[in-house]
């Protein structure tokens, strides 16, 4: 559905996820944040709040200020760069996010400003809250009461969105589960199978669960990039042989473990064993 624009809020701390980028975290192989880019794809414009990264799609970036200070802070930074009438407010981390959702809440919210039409219309989840950062909002509706709030840092949302008249409408099941916890991230993946919200590069359901399974019987919490470590396996057993792939993954993790660990040492080490067995290729000059 066309007509409006989207703001999809991905920064914050998150600190029941010890401080995981948690837009960055993979459910079936796609980031949190590509996900949702994916279901706001009708969106005419999207904004995102938060620090800049690679996305499947083009956005518009902005940043809260300060950095950190929250979602009135978040919509105060991005309501500027909206041009629709009515925009459709989103968490980063709503892994089964669907189209046919935000298509309900924008046609529920209607494009005409009627004396009884409602300012946002706000799903609710199966819990029976009200999700306002799965909602529609029209535009101008929510710069008058931002306008009217006064410093945007630290404040809470409700103190936004709440006063405004709303309609609300069943997300059904599973389209308003979003991720605040490890435990919501482990569901997010045991689940995925089952779903087909978000492009994924390549089936890869059951390797997730796989490696969930391992990570679990390890005791370790980390965001594999599975396609990312397929592909460099690929390329090692293509241009050297095949036992290099699982040899070097295994130096892969080892190096990202001396490193000092986490997703940003893995990505590195990953990055730079592809590089290698790609000079390696058949049009590679010959070692001296």
């Amino acid at each position: 559905m066309s007509g409006h624009d989207a703001i999809v809020l991905a920064g914050g701390a998150a600190r029941r996820l010890a401080g995981a980028d948690k837009p960055g975290l993979l459910v079936a192989g796609v980031p949190l944040l590509d996900r949702v880019l994916a279901a706001a794809a009708g969106a005419e414009r999207t904004i995102v709040v938060g620090p800049r990264r690679p996305t499947r799609r083009e956005v518009v970036w902005v940043r809260e200020d300060p950095p950190g200070g929250g979602p009135v802070a978040a919509l105060a930074a991005a309501l500027p760069a909206v041009r629709a009438d009515t925009v459709v407010l989103l968490a980063a981390d709503l892994p089964f996010l669907s189209a046919a959702l935000l298509d309900r809440l924008v046609a529920a919210l209607g494009p005409d400003r009627e004396p009884d039409a409602p300012a946002g219309v706000v799903a609710v989840d199966a819990d029976g809250r009200d999700q306002y950062l799965l909602a529609a909002y029209r535009t101008a509706e929510l710069r008058a009461a931002l306008a009217g709030l006064g410093e945007p840092a630290g404040a809470a949302l409700r103190r936004v969105v709440g006063p405004l008249a709303t309609r609300r409408i069943q997300a059904g099941p599973d389209a308003a589960f979003d991720c605040d916890t490890w435990a919501d991230v482990r569901d997010a993946r045991a689940r995925s199978g089952r779903m087909d919200t978000a492009p994924k590069r390549r089936d890869m359901t059951g390797l997730d669960e796989w490696t969930e399974a391992v990570k679990q019987e390890l005791g370790i919490e980390l965001d594999v990039d599975i396609a990312a470590l397929l592909d460099m396996t690929r390329v090692a057993a293509h241009n050297v042989q095949r036992p290099a792939a699982p040899l070097t993954s295994f130096l892969v993790g080892y190096a990202a473990a001396m490193r000092g660990g986490g997703a940003d040492a893995v990505a590195e080490a990953l990055r730079q064993a592809r590089e290698l067995a790609e000079r390696r290729g058949p049009d590679a000059e010959p070692d001296a």
